[in-house]
């Protein structure tokens, strides 16, 4: 049994850790979204942005610190990612700025090639991410209340595929409402979503090893939250 002093710092260094891995991975998410890979896992071939990848991590975060830290404590976590995210989006546009010296690596055609819509890759994520994020964590919550506390497997399923429906919809959208054709748009949409949803299936048990791990350490009954 560990005492309430230790209890809070562990506490604290697990949530800024889950912080952490919550934020590169949504920086991460942006920065590689431009690059549209295949995905053969044999009974589907997926054509998704590399974006993707990292993506299906933020919601097992929120989930989780969803389940143990409580609502209020997660949307803070949500909304310093969207500050994040102004943050890098800041700093790619002073990166171009300034001309890139002769020899570099990295000349200023590659910078502006990898970079030059970055701008809206991250507006589009944005308005995605804060309206689906946001929506995670209050249907994890109204899931999490009506079966009062139970059924892990349905909170983090239910609110992960409706978000993540949300946030493809939106994501693909905004980036590409006007460039592709309204069929390559339906079948991104399709391709992004059912990803997703198979990711979020796969990391249910993730889910529970983690949340059950963290309930046994601080003495948590099925439910319950931290106090602040």
């Amino acid at each position: 049994m560990i005492n309430i002093q230790n209890k809070r710092e562990m506490s604290n260094t697990i949530f800024i850790i889950l912080s952490s891995v919550f934020i590169a991975s949504l920086i991460t998410c942006n920065l590689i979204a431009n690059k549209f890979v295949e995905i053969d896992l044999g009974f589907r071939v997926f054509i998704v942005s590399a974006g993707i990848l990292p993506y299906p991590i933020t919601f097992l975060v929120t989930d989780i610190l969803s389940e143990i830290y409580g609502r209020d404590k997660t949307n803070k976590v949500v909304f310093s990612g969207f500050v994040a995210s102004l943050f890098t989006l800041l700093f790619l546009w002073l990166g171009a700025q300034f001309n890139s010296i002769d020899g570099t690596i990295v000349n200023d055609e590659t910078y502006n090639l990898v970079f030059q819509n970055a701008w809206r890759v991250i507006a589009a994520s944005m308005i995605a991410y804060l309206s689906a994020q946001f929506l995670d964590v209050k249907l994890f919550h109204f899931w999490k209340k009506l079966t009062k506390g139970k059924h892990l497997w349905l909170r983090n399923n239910a609110s992960t595929i409706a978000s993540q429906l949300v946030d493809t919809t939106l994501v693909v959208g905004v980036l590409f409402i006007g460039v592709w054709p309204t069929s390559q748009i339906t079948s991104a949409i399709i391709d992004g979503w059912l990803f997703k949803m198979l990711c979020a299936f796969i990391d249910t048990p993730i889910f529970y090893m983690l949340t059950g791990l963290f309930r046994k350490t601080f003495n948590l009954e099925m439910g319950e939250e931290l106090s602040a």
